[in-house]
């Protein structure tokens, strides 16, 4: 943007008459740039809500879904060819391709137009939180499942590489729409109030963690010649808080890992003495004056440092994902601005005088009336934070004990549950109890936002169900419906039901919330397999063709078609088995990678005794996956059944048990 600045500094002049600074030529052509890519991000969300499927998101948080399953997206391909362009041209992309640094260069712009220069806040420990933000995405991960996971005895259930160029989910990985406006203040205009221009990528940024220490290593730089006068104009407009004229001056071009490549200093130099070239990388550079300028002054000493680099660990692990609300960047963004103001009021306490941008906070030893409003908004923020804190530690804690109780569903909802063993009841307990911390204060817990209550009235009502206590189950259930009722909390008070023998109870409640709202598609099937269990077959057929009407979406069509097909094999009136065949093979076609339907294809065509057309299907079946063991089962079975050779009967039976002795850890 023209005329962007980053600092106030006197002007130095070795000689000659002052010049006043030019504005930046680069400014209008980065804000084109950057503005472009956003109209490129909204066209693709347009035409995949268009279209229905699209590329993958071009972001490079999809990169967490890589190291964490082994899906390679087209987020993960788009930040790897960036960190790769970083180790050559240096950290360009920040400058040139990140829309949080174009709405932060948007109100950094807004500010000084309203005459505010916001103030660098200067930290060494907390500036190497990128990096540790960056490692916490993308590294450790791996660390966990294949580096503390085998430590422990454990299996890491690695699924392996695949491939997901597209999606029908696109907004699947990205927060809500509500918490775009808070983003853009947090991110946007706090953190640059707070920290300075580029503060949210000084302090917060993850992937701003990588780029800046591979820039150390790129030969592309920022490089001055003999023209350079040190008239300062390069500092003045740099929006990335680097000391350009004392670094081009000490090292002949700039080494600073912030430089972004904005190329404002390029473009204001008045005797065109900068450029942009390639030279030794900045993390071999030497210095070429014998003392180079140490002028960073450093707004902490080392105690405070120390002291809120902890606190910043700890508020940023009350705020992620707190309350599901809490996304890691703007998590991230959020520590940030509260370790700034923690800061800042410590200095109320300490210093005679404090100002705070155009703020005098103190004067003379004196607390201003702004002064106590910035104290006291920190003490509201630690306030929250250790409240935050204590029920989204809760949560975490509950969870892991939760995870811990591993029992089938269908023991717990049977006419005869089996109770677990005593560890596995401690855990149940135990999860009980952390949850409750982590409920509402008027559920009596220490959550003042109850935006997780239905959540964890579900996973009560699971873990009570566990020991064996219905009625207590279905007391939070019916606590989740008072919030609104969920096909979970709908699902789950009809297992209640049929766990207590009150089967004309659970039809109903099944019949009446299907009634009310037929889109539930987890609902409805739930009720189909439960009437197949109980043998009301043509109960189940009639409620899984309607299913089949109403659907909604080809995933829910395709499954109550499927459900319909086996129905109709089971109850074998005449022309089910017909009608169920050819309900299969348009579930093929419509999902022609489902190897579970050509299965169930097989097992049709073979009711009639007729198997030459059910073996075909099995052994295209088998050609198409050879290493699924069930199909190469199955198909020695009707192999048998049909009496064909044996030796083709034992090989696929000796292969199903070489295939499953392969999966087995």
């Amino acid at each position: 943007m023209p005329g962007e600045g980053g600092m106030s500094l006197p002007i130095i002049q070795e000689g000659g008459d002052k010049q006043p600074i030019r504005p930046s030529k680069m400014g209008w052509k980065r804000a084109i740039v950057l503005g472009t890519i956003q109209l490129l991000i909204i066209a693709h969300v347009i035409q995949w809500l268009i279209m229905g499927t699209t590329i993958s998101p071009v972001e490079p948080s999809e990169g967490m879904e890589t190291v964490r399953d082994g899906v390679i997206t087209a987020g993960f391909i788009f930040f790897v060819l960036a960190l790769l362009s970083t180790l050559i041209l240096g950290r360009w992309f920040c400058g040139w391709g990140c829309h949080v640094v174009m709405l932060q260069d948007a109100c950094g712009w807004l500010m000084r137009k309203s005459g505010v220069r916001p103030k660098p806040f200067r930290s060494r420990l907390l500036m190497i939180a990128p990096l540790l933000l960056g490692l916490y995405m993308f590294v450790y991960p791996l660390f966990y499942r294949f580096a503390w996971l085998p430590l422990m005895g454990a299996d890491s259930n690695w699924p392996g590489w695949s491939i997901e160029l597209t999606t029908t989910n696109f907004w699947k990985s990205f927060p809500g729409l509500l918490l775009a406006i808070p983003f853009l203040l947090v991110c946007g205009f706090l953190t640059v109030y707070f920290l300075g221009n580029k503060g949210y990528c000084t302090y917060a940024c993850p992937y701003g963690g990588f780029f800046a220490p591979i820039d150390e290593f790129a030969p592309g730089r920022i490089v001055v010649n003999d023209s350079c006068e040190h008239c300062g104009h390069c500092t003045a407009v740099c929006t990335s808080n680097v000391r350009v004229h004392e670094e081009v001056r000490d090292y002949g071009m700039v080494v600073d890992p912030g430089c972004m490549k904005c190329m404002d200093c390029v473009s204001v130099c008045p005797n065109d003495a900068l450029s942009f070239g390639f030279a030794r990388p900045a993390a071999v550079k030497k210095a070429r004056v014998d003392k180079p300028s140490q002028s960073r002054k450093w707004d902490l000493n080392w105690t405070e440092e120390v002291v809120l680099a902890i606190a910043a660990i700890l508020v940023f692990f009350s705020v992620y994902q707190a309350y599901h609300l809490q996304p890691f960047l703007f998590a991230s963004g959020t520590t940030a601005c509260i370790i700034f103001l923690f800061w800042k009021t410590w200095e109320l306490v300490k210093e005679p005088n404090v100002r705070l941008n155009r703020w005098q906070l103190k004067i003379s030893g004196r607390i201003l009336g702004s002064g106590w409003v910035v104290g006291l908004v920190s003490l509201l923020l630690l306030f929250l934070v250790i409240d935050t804190g204590m029920a989204n530690n809760s949560y975490r804690i509950a969870r892991a004990y939760d995870g811990r109780v591993l029992i089938d569903e269908r023991v717990v909802f049977s006419n005869s549950p089996v109770i677990p063993q005593q560890a596995m009841l401690d855990d149940i307990d135990r999860a009980i109890t952390w949850y409750k911390r982590a409920s509402v204060v008027g559920e009596g817990g220490w959550a003042l936002v109850p935006t997780m209550q239905q959540e964890i009235d579900h996973r009560l009502a699971w873990l009570e169900a566990c020991r064996g206590r219905l009625d207590e189950s279905m007391a939070y259930l019916e606590n989740s419906m008072r919030r609104g009722p969920t096909e979970a909390a709908i699902a789950g008070v009809a297992r209640l039901h049929r766990a207590a023998a009150r089967t004309g109870t659970a039809r109903q409640w099944y019949r009446d919330n299907l009634e009310e709202d037929p889109s539930m598609s987890g609902v409805r099937n739930e009720y189909i397999m439960w009437l197949q269990e109980i043998g009301a077959t043509t109960e189940a057929i009639e409620v899984a063709r309607t299913g089949i009407d109403i659907a909604g979406n080809e995933n829910d069509r395709l499954l109550f078609m499927r459900r319909l097909s086996i129905l109709l094999a089971e109850r074998a009136l005449p022309g089910d088995v017909e009608e169920a065949i050819a309900l299969t093979r348009s579930t093929i076609e419509m999902d022609p990678d489902n190897p579970s339907a050509y299965r169930a294809l097989a097992m049709a065509e073979a009711m009639d005794k007729d198997y030459s057309d059910a073996i075909a299907t099995l052994r295209a079946a088998v050609e198409r996956w050879p290493e699924d063991p069930a199909l190469h089962e199955d198909l020695a079975n009707m192999l048998r059944e049909a009496g064909e050779s044996l030796m083709e009967i034992d090989h696929h039976m000796q292969e199903a048990e070489r295939l499953r002795q392969q999966m087995r850890p």
